[in-house]
C-alpha cells in the first residue's frame, strides 16, 4: 500500500500588533500590497461573518465525495455559514446563492470512518482536505462528519482496490459539460446564475465514459478541475444527471492566498496528478481534457514524468467558434514530444474519441 500524502497542519495565528499580518517594511512593493489585501480581506471575511450569523445563517458541513485505498482515506469537505431553507437543507443551492455562504475558517470536526472518530481542522477557507487511517473494503462506504455547531452529515468515501490498474482522470468545463470557460462573461454567467439544468454536455461524452468505466469494474473516476468548490454541488447534479459514472470531484479555491495573488488552476491540475501517482502506483490511468485551456501540456508533463502511468490521453477539439471565443487552441491535434510513447488521441466528441481508443485497444 502507497504511503497517503502527510495530513495538513492547521495555519499558525499571528500575534496582534496593530498592523496587517505579514507587513514589513523590508517587504517588496507588491508584497507589502498582497498582505495589506488580506489584512482588508480577513476584515471583510469577519464583517460578512456577523451579518450572516444576524440574518439566521448557521454552520453546515458540506461533505464531498471522497476516496482512498483499504487502509487510508482522503476527506473532503467544507465548514460555511448559510441560511437554512429548502435548497440548501436538500443541497441545491445553485447559481449566484452558492457563492454567499460564509466560510467558517480553521473549524474543528469529527470525522467518524468505519466507527472510529477522528479529530480534524479545517483550513483558513473552511476547507477539510485530510488523510486519515481507515480499514475498508473496497467500494463506497458512508462516513459522518460533525461539530458542535453544525448538523452531523453524511459524506461518501471511495475505497480503490489495492489491485486496481486502471483509473480514469476528466476535466469538466468544455470537457464533459460545454461552458466555454475561457469566455470570462459567459463563464460568469454560467457560473453564477444558470441552473445545472440548463448547462449541456458535451455530445458522447457520458457514453464514452461509461464504456470506460463498464469495461473496467471497479475503476475510479476522478473529475480535476479548476472550478471552485462552490459549485460541486451543481456540478454533482450535473453529472449524476446526465449519466456520467459516479466520481470523485477534485475542486479548488478562488481568490488570492498570502503567498500569491491568484491560484494557479495548472499548478492545481499537476498537483492532484502527482498525488494520483504517489498514491496508487499500480494505476494507470486515461486522462481526458480539451486543447481549449492548458490540458495538452499538463497530460503530457505527467505522461512524460509517469509513462508507465498513463494508458492515453483522450482530447476533445473546441469547435472552431468555441476556439475562437476561448482564444485559439492550445493544442493542434497532432502528438507533443513530450508524452513519448503513451498513446494520444483527439477529437471533437465523444464518439471519435471512442473509435481512435477502440483503434489502439484501450476501450
Amino acid at each position: 500500500m502507497p504511503t497517503p500524502p502527510p495530513k495538513p497542519t492547521a495555519g499558525t495565528t499571528a500575534r496582534a500588533t496593530g498592523l496587517p499580518p505579514h507587513s514589513s517594511a523590508s517587504k517588496p512593493p507588491a508584497a507589502a500590497l498582497l498582505g495589506t489585501v488580506m489584512y482588508a480581506a480577513d476584515a471583510i471575511h469577519a464583517l460578512r461573518g456577523r451579518i450572516a450569523t444576524s440574518t439566521g445563517a448557521a454552520a453546515t458541513i458540506l461533505a464531498y465525495p471522497g476516496y482512498g485505498s483499504t487502509g487510508w482515506v482522503r476527506v473532503l469537505a467544507r465548514v460555511v455559514l448559510q441560511r437554512q431553507s429548502d435548497d440548501t437543507t436538500k443541497g441545491t443551492v445553485r447559481g449566484w446563492r452558492a457563492f454567499m455562504s460564509v466560510p467558517v475558517r480553521s473549524s474543528r470536526l469529527e470525522v467518524e470512518v468505519d466507527g472510529v472518530t477522528h479529530h480534524v481542522r479545517a483550513d483558513p477557507g473552511g476547507l477539510v482536505d485530510v488523510v486519515l487511517e481507515c480499514s475498508l473494503p473496497p467500494g463506497w462506504h458512508t462516513i459522518l462528519l460533525r461539530t458542535p455547531d453544525a448538523k452531523p452529515v453524511e459524506g461518501r468515501v471511495r475505497i480503490i482496490d489495492p489491485d486496481a490498474t486502471f483509473g480514469v482522470v476528466s476535466d469538466i468545463d468544455d470537457t464533459v459539460m460545454v461552458t466555454a470557460l475561457p469566455r470570462p462573461l459567459l463563464a460568469l454567467w454560467n457560473t453564477l446564475v444558470l441552473s445545472e439544468r440548463a448547462r449541456t454536455p458535451t455530445p458522447g461524452m457520458a457514453v464514452l465514459l461509461d464504456r470506460i468505466a463498464a469495461g473496467h469494474p471497479g475503476a475510479p473516476v476522478l473529475y480535476l478541475s479548476t472550478g471552485a468548490w462552490n459549485v460541486a454541488p451543481a456540478l454533482a447534479r450535473f453529472l449524476a444527471r446526465n449519466l456520467y459514472p459516479d466520481g470523485v470531484l477534485l475542486l479548488t479555491d478562488w481568490g488570492p492566498t498570502r503567498q500569491h495573488w491568484f491560484r494557479s488552476g495548472r499548478q492545481h491540475k499537476l498537483r492532484n496528478l502527482a498525488r494520483l501517482a504517489q498514491e496508487f502506483p499500480k494505476v494507470r490511468w486515461l486522462l481526458v481534457g480539451d486543447d481549449g485551456q492548458h490540458d495538452p501540456e499538463i497530460y503530457s508533463e505527467f505522461a512524460r514524468l509517469h509513462p508507465e502511468q498513463t494508458a492515453a490521453v483522450a482530447i476533445r477539439q473546441l469547435s472552431p467558434g468555441e476556439a475562437l471565443l476561448a482564444g485559439g487552441r492550445t493544442h493542434d491535434g497532432s502528438p507533443l514530444p513530450a508524452h513519448g510513447a503513451v498513446p494520444w488521441v483527439s477529437a471533437p466528441d465523444g464518439a471519435g474519441l471512442a473509435r481512435q481508443l477502440e483503434e489502439r485497444g484501450l476501450l
